[in-house]
């Protein structure tokens, strides 16, 4: 008797055709979100290739970053600076449900790639625009990375130790933060193309996804002149919520901010008085008097290997955790109870470990059907099935340099096969 594998399950965003004309890590992590729900995403790169594969470590030539943040994508190459480039470019965007583009303001304008041009002939168009400042206003033209976009917004003044200059995330975070309202508002975007039947602009600026973070901050100095600076591992006014050294040379972050955990919290250090002592009895009074606080607590941790505190503090339900890197996370068995690390198949590169789909959904939950392929795996079959070029049309702008075609890094029919499965 033959059993059948059951089919996947049909992805929320199945249906959904979006071109990602957008580079580096905030508008590929957009479109990377999308395909992960079952939207068909074609990438469309330069032959060159996005920045984004030579940036981070390399194994057999390949980008590990590429390899991830491309994954469930299909490739497509064209050079956008040649006429007939544009017009193909024009064409998959006007069969497309969503467009994702963080080139500098004006650049799509130049090239008749705007949302009034694409728009005239496909008027739901949902266009998400990724860039520095916006759309509009006096720096809109200023060209902007995340890491740049972050000084402005405040969050790089309030990152790292208040005795030494602003120190960053070692990850893209505002790109990976903006990619993200990019993806949101292009999924509000849709829903309102239900009711109205038009799509919309969806303007993502690097340094308001990075200043909506602010928020505790920002009232703050509007009523009462107060400007955040850097507090290290603290949270201001969150006492104690910071980060403790322990007995072993490892760090511990205990964060036991309301009246219950800091009793349990004083309880596991055999110091249950503190709970009563006027310095720390409320959460106010421990933030007047964090240094002090935070001195107690440090000696304790540092009396006891990062084991043993994590297990004390475990036992009475106050939240802790060491500072994990990559080999505890790879060790650990929450994280492999939940699927959070998948590993699909590359012919060359063999497994590829990825961070799994977020969020997870119970009904309809995204899968990772195959890794990031090549610049231009995909530009025969999309050009000849999507807009119904002859094969001696395509072979022609290969030739002339307007398309460019690689091999996958993976044949189709392996890829559809090699899903990570429902989360």
């Amino acid at each position: 008797m033959n059993v059948r594998t059951p089919a996947p399950l049909r992805r929320p965003l199945e249906g959904c055709r979006v071109v990602e004309l957008g580079s580096t890590v905030a508008g590929p992590f957009c479109g990377r979100l999308l395909a992960d729900f079952g939207a068909d995403v074609i990438k469309v790169e330069q032959r060159s290739g996005d920045a984004v594969r030579s940036m981070g470590k390399r194994n057999h030539g390949r980008s590990l970053y590429a390899a991830s943040i491309f994954r469930n994508k299909r490739n497509v190459s064209v050079d956008l600076q040649k006429p007939e480039g544009r017009a193909l470019v024009r064409a998959l965007c006007e069969k497309a449900d969503i467009v994702i583009e963080n080139f500098k303001p004006g650049t799509l304008e130049r090239w008749q790639l705007d949302y009034a041009t694409l728009s005239k002939a496909n008027p739901g168009l949902v266009m998400v625009r990724i860039s520095g400042y916006g759309q509009s206003g006096p720096y809109s033209g200023r060209p902007g990375y995340g890491v740049v976009c972050e000084a402005v917004s405040g969050m790089r003044e309030i990152t790292g130790d208040p005795d030494r200059p602003p120190a960053r995330v070692a990850v893209s975070l505002t790109d990976y933060v903006t990619g993200l309202y990019g993806a949101f508002g292009a999924v509000v975007a849709l829903r309102a193309r239900d009711e109205t039947g038009r799509g919309q602009v969806v303007d993502t600026a690097l340094y308001e996804a990075a200043f909506s973070f602010m928020e505790p901050h920002v009232p703050a100095f509007q009523q009462l002149g107060v400007v955040a600076r850097r507090a290290g591992p603290r949270l201001p006014d969150n006492t104690p919520n910071s980060l403790y050294p322990t007995g072993d040379g490892r760090h511990i972050h205990i964060a036991a901010i309301t009246n219950p955990l800091f009793g349990r919290l004083v309880q596991a250090m055999g110091q249950p008085e503190l709970a009563e002592d006027p310095r720390f009895a409320q959460p106010v009074a421990r933030s007047e008097n964090e240094d002090e606080l935070d001195a107690l607590i440090g000696d304790w941790t540092s009396s006891l290997p990062v084991e043993e505190v994590e297990a004390a503090l475990q036992a009475v339900n106050v939240p802790a955790s060491r500072i994990f890197d990559m080999r505890d996370i790879f060790a650990d068995p929450h994280y492999a109870a939940r699927d959070m690390i998948a590993t699909p198949p590359d012919d060359e590169l063999g497994p590829v470990a990825m961070p799994n789909v977020v969020p997870k959904l119970s009904d309809t939950p995204g899968r990772i059907d195959w890794v990031g392929r090549n610049t231009g795996a995909d530009t025969r079959t999309i050009f000849e099935e999507e807009l119904g070029l002859s094969a001696a049309e395509v072979e022609r702008l290969i030739e002339t340099g307007v398309l460019f075609a690689a091999e996958p890094s993976m044949p189709d029919a392996a890829a559809k096969s090699a899903s990570t499965g429902g989360l």
